[in-house]
């Protein structure tokens, strides 16, 4: 058997069973990648040279950064605060969803729920009602808004390192609106349809004793952060290191701020630090590598481009359509991830602008996710807090919400980067 057979039999076959056996996903691409090395396909400078360390960097420092803006204890006294100063409970909701969509355009969509949840959950105690359909909402407006910004989300990390855009290109790419005014305009069509699903909760809801800020210097060390990122699109015009230094420095500068200055422990930071996905990201970018060293993607991307031949506008639609009903079960990294270069491929065959099919591909496997309870990290941490509190939430629930969540930012974010970016 050749190499290049051999190469694309193991990452199909790596595929499907990340997608049977979602919980060993790490242990699976791990593995894939070792044999891909062993067998020849990939050597071990080439495997190296395919890690993207500049999107690594932004995600492993920014979770380091998160952690200690989470301990503050600011992003749960503004939810109090919101949930205090609503007129009744369907407008507390919302509140809480805009204010999970705003955190989550700067922090990992996991944070973010685990950040609003205990909140939310402790309002719907008070006021004796259901929180299912309230989480539901929380963890797709997260996802939504993870799509926004280089650092919401590791899709759009991944997109960044692909396309060379720093965090500034989110906003303004080519002289043009980027995708974040993309997903803010899905996010408002979409407000409009949670204000359906919560309108009828008219009771007043009841005070919340104000959590305590610990500390508003997490919320300086992130502010800085951002800025400072959005800074080094001047600096780093190839998005090919700065961003991913600037996040592990503030990584440390966090760390350090924990230990000499808060005098806490900072064990527990490395103890529950999101190792699994981090090595799940480096395998992928070997596993995606090799498909590019053995010249899969260019092949995908000429098959992909004869099915679509001239018609750029089935092409853009077949590609949101094709990310949105995979990513609803499968992982959107991976997916991503494999994805990416083939879009610029078919981009390039039909001698078309790739940011078009770029900003297909992030919606749609953004977005995507939000149609059932597996399809995002975010949805399986929501639904694991609500199962904790004795509620299972089924296929067919969590799609009621998801799935017309999904079509109205879809839509709406879909028309806006179709007549930008056609």
């Amino acid at each position: 058997m050749d190499i290049k057979t051999l190469n694309l039999i193991i990452f199909v076959t790596a595929y499907l069973l990340i997608v049977l056996f979602t919980k060993k996903r790490t242990f699976i691409s791990i593995v894939a990648a070792i044999l891909l090395i062993l067998t020849g396909c990939l050597s071990f400078q080439e495997a190296l040279f395919s890690i993207n360390w500049n999107v690594l960097g932004i995600f492993v420092g920014m979770l380091f950064v998160a952690d200690i803006f989470m301990e503050s204890k600011v992003p749960a006294y503004l939810a109090e605060v919101i949930i205090d100063r609503s007129k009744n409970v369907s407008w507390a909701i919302l509140f809480i969803c805009i204010l999970s969509g705003v955190i989550s355009a700067f922090l990992e969509n996991v944070a973010t729920v685990i950040i609003i949840a205990p909140i939310a959950l402790s309002m719907a105690k008070k006021l004796n009602f259901n929180p299912v359909k309230m989480m539901i909402a929380i963890a797709i407006s997260s996802n939504l808004q993870g799509a926004a910004t280089l650092v919401g989300d590791p899709p759009s990390m991944l997109l960044g390192g692909f396309a060379k855009m720093n965090f500034a290109h989110f906003f303004f790419y080519q002289g043009k609106p980027s995708i974040f005014f993309a997903v803010e305009l899905g996010a408002v069509v979409s407000f409009a349809v949670l204000y359906l699903i919560f309108r009828n909760r008219k009771e007043k809801p009841l005070f919340l004793p104000l959590e305590k800020v610990r500390s508003w210097v997490p919320t300086v060390i992130l502010g800085v952060l951002i800025l400072l990122l959005a800074l080094t699109s001047f600096v780093d015009l190839e998005f090919s290191y700065m961003a991913g230094i600037l996040c592990m420095m503030f990584a440390l500068v966090s760390l350090i701020y924990k230990r000499l200055i808060v005098k806490e422990s900072i064990i527990n930071n490395f103890k529950f630090f999101d190792w699994d996905t981090s090595v799940f990201l480096v395998a992928i970018f070997v596993l995606v590598g090799s498909l590019q060293v053995n010249g899969w993607i260019d092949i995908i991307s000429s098959k992909i481009s004869g099915i679509i031949g001239a018609n750029v506008l089935l092409g853009f639609i077949l590609i949101i359509l094709f990310s949105i009903i995979f990513s609803a079960f499968i992982d959107n990294v991976p997916f991503l991830a494999a994805m990416l270069p083939v879009a610029i491929g078919i981009s390039a065959n039909l001698n078309i602008n790739p940011t078009l099919f770029l900003f297909a591909l992030l919606i749609g496997a953004s977005l995507g996710g939000n149609i059932t309870p597996i399809g995002a990290s975010a949805n399986i941490v929501a639904c694991g807090l609500l199962k904790k509190e004795g509620y299972n939430v089924s296929f067919r629930e969590f799609a009621c919400i998801g799935l017309p969540f999904t079509i109205a930012a879809t839509l709406a974010a879909s028309i806006f980067v179709w007549f930008i970016w056609s």
